[in-house]
């Protein structure tokens, strides 16, 4: 068979890892950590810590394995994980949300994304609205249903939307408009202005909002909004989580989705022929990581600001300009002064130059507006503070 038919050629094509000649590339994440390895550079490029959660969630799931729980647990999530992220919504903004009808458990955020999109796309002519740059998923989650993918550009040093832009960009063949708050990779936090205008335009053209929140926790100098909690948002939102990034656990998969009881049935129809369900025992421990004491979840995003402090510095001192992160796990920096005018090219020589594994933010953008972004580059900063220490005296060989 010379050409394998199949969603698997759009959804490659999505993501802008199918070729002109039908081979298909990896993605830039497995490519640049094969460098590290191969290198021995420290890895700034993938969004993981290298760091374990807090010692009580872990304990959790050793006590859940040891007790048993390690069949299926139920298809909507285990009854107490369902209670605890509704507690979590109610505690942290005051959202009401049935643990019954309005929540599902999935398997992280991504199966959360692509089971919602394959759900409530119903054909070509549907149009799901992203804010540019977009993490890479997002693509090819989009193509995989077999919607077209619309795009409003973020742009430095603030990386705010135009909001006249995004209101010529949703119409009403917008199906989704899809919002990351705190964003990946740009590291913004979008402004009351830029909420409230998605959710008028949403009302304008009968469209579902759906918003990526995994970095919740994660905002360093104002409290996290979602965006469901605004007039007139919450009976056309769906509202995404996990629990990777806040406890530290992304190798767990387990997140959740909560809305409308009828959008909830309609993304839990697709999903229960996807992973069916996940993590049994790692249920039971998020659950008691939702029921931390507000300490926790504040020194979080009270350390790893400290560490985008200092990743910050690192890269300062070695001459890129630095787009100070409002959230989340990543910085991004211009490395144009540096001879980082190709960021792709810049990053695949940056192992072996100074032993540092970065992303280009190119990896995160359409073809068509790569040269938008062409210089920008995104460094993880959820590393231990002797990692990020050691990459920032690596880097420092650009200014000697």
């Amino acid at each position: 068979m010379s050409v394998i038919p199949g969603a698997w050629r759009r959804t490659a094509a999505g993501a802008g890892l199918l070729a002109a000649d039908g081979t298909v590339a990896p993605t830039i994440f497995a490519e640049m950590s094969a460098a590290a390895a191969r290198t021995g550079a420290i890895n700034l490029g993938q969004g993981f810590p290298d760091e374990d959660g807090p010692a009580e969630v872990l304990e959790a799931a050793r006590a859940a394995i040891a007790s048993g729980a390690n069949q299926y647990p139920p298809g909507r999530g285990t009854a107490d994980l369902l209670d605890a992220i509704s507690e979590h919504q109610r505690r942290f903004y005051g959202i009401r949300v049935d643990p019954s009808s309005e929540v599902i458990v999935t398997a992280g955020a991504t199966e959360a994304l692509t089971a919602t999109l394959l759900a409530l796309i119903d054909g070509p002519e549907d149009e799901v609205v992203v804010f540019e740059p977009y993490y890479d998923s997002y693509a090819a989650a989009v193509a995989l249903a077999g919607a077209r993918l619309r795009t409003v550009p973020l742009r430095a040093p603030d990386f705010q939307p135009d909001l006249e832009r995004l209101a010529a960009t949703v119409t009403d063949r917008t199906r989704i408009i899809l919002v990351n708050d705190p964003h990946n990779p740009t590291g913004a936090i979008f402004g009351r202005e830029v909420l409230e205008e998605v959710v008028r335009l949403a009302e304008k053209h009968d469209a579902i909002i759906v918003t990526d929140e995994v970095y919740e926790h994660l905002a360093f100098h104002a409290a996290h909004t979602p965006i469901t909690t605004l007039p007139g948002a919450s009976a056309r939102t769906l509202t995404i989580s996990s629990a990777g990034k806040t406890f530290s656990t992304t190798g767990w998969k387990i997140g959740w989705v909560h809305g409308p009881a009828a959008l909830i049935t309609a993304v839990l129809t697709v999903k229960q022929y996807l992973t069916y369900v996940n993590g049994s025992p790692f249920q039971p421990a998020v659950a008691v990581g939702l029921r931390m004491d507000d300490a926790y979840f504040t020194d979080a995003a009270a350390v790893l600001a400290h560490k985008h402090g200092i990743l910050g510095d690192g890269l300062r001192a070695a001459g890129f300009t630095v787009h100070a992160p409002q959230g989340g796990y990543f910085t991004v920096a211009d490395a144009t002064a540096l001879g980082g005018e190709d960021a792709a090219a810049f990053c695949r020589a940056l192992p072996e130059r100074v032993g540092v594994v970065a992303i280009p933010l190119t990896a995160f953008v359409s073809e068509e507006h790569r040269s938008e972004y062409a210089g920008l580059v995104r460094f993880a900063a959820c590393k231990r503070v002797e990692v990020l220490e050691e990459a920032a005296t690596r880097l420092a060989r650009f200014s000697a």
